[in-house]
């Protein structure tokens, strides 16, 4: 599994199996979309030479993820939060792609002194093909086969930034790794699985190991909604109560308790 989202992050990839105008043509007509992308572009310019710690670690990373700042800067603070409250747990992450939003988090956990896990978990050959479930499956089968990043590609990113010493990366589909996973507490759990049966796993598998106070993060909520569509069944399913927030056009997040 990989980053799906934005025609910006599969041209960035070089795996379009389609033409790219007609994503960019169908995203456009949305106006909450084209503010955000406007605010993408100016976050991104700021970080660029901000002298703030998260900015700092943006520029590290920012060349292997395709992650916005704000969804990126939501892990960053993720992580420093579970750290400050000793919340206890691993730092899960699943769909890496080229692995630089898992580096963000471990080198925010580097900064604060902090050993914990971090775990990767991706086909690491790129996005697989929706499925019936996505309401959008012409547009995301567009995706399929993109946004590669191979195990040894992300792990030398890791080995760069000497960042590698607690760091696991499972390869296979969510729905052969994730169950039989050894994690038994997860503090932090970004979800970047892009379609239905993907996020659905993910919640299924998962959800029940992040501890009271732990921090889910979801990536592509606003974006696709095959991702929409396996949150919002899982929230109404479970009785959950807290409401998602909101970390741009795409990405939410939701603290356990």
């Amino acid at each position: 599994m990989s980053h799906g989202g934005t025609p910006i992050k599969a041209m960035m990839s070089g795996g379009w199996h389609g033409h790219p105008w007609r994503e960019i043509l169908h995203r456009v007509r949305d106006p909450q979309f084209v503010i955000d992308s406007a605010l993408r572009a100016f976050a991104q310019g700021w970080d660029a030479v901000s002298p703030s710690e998260f900015a700092s670690l943006y520029r590290q990373v920012r060349r292997d993820t395709m992650c916005s700042n704000a969804r990126l800067r939501g892990l960053y603070r993720a992580v420093q939060y579970v750290v400050s409250h000793d919340i206890p747990g691993d730092i899960v992450e699943c769909g890496s792609a080229r692995g630089g939003s898992a580096a963000l988090m471990a080198l925010a956990l580097r900064r604060v002194g902090s050993q914990r896990t971090v775990w990767l978990f991706d086909t690491f050959e790129g996005l697989p093909a929706p499925s019936s479930q996505d309401p959008d499956f012409e547009l995301a089968d567009l995706f399929t086969g993109s946004c590669v990043g191979t195990v040894d590609e992300v792990r030398a990113l890791f080995q760069r930034l000497e960042i590698a010493d607690n760091v696991r990366f499972v390869k296979g589909s969510f729905h052969e790794t994730l169950p039989v996973a050894p994690i038994p507490q997860i503090a932090v759990l970004h979800i970047d699985g892009d379609w239905y049966e993907s996020v659905k796993t993910c919640l299924d598998c998962l959800y029940d190991r992040v501890v009271d106070g732990g921090v889910i993060q979801l990536d592509d909520y606003g974006y696709w909604k095959g991702a929409r569509k396996a949150v919002d069944e899982f929230i109404d399913q479970r009785g959950i109560e807290r409401r998602l927030q909101r970390l741009d056009y795409s990405g939410r997040f939701l603290v356990k308790g």
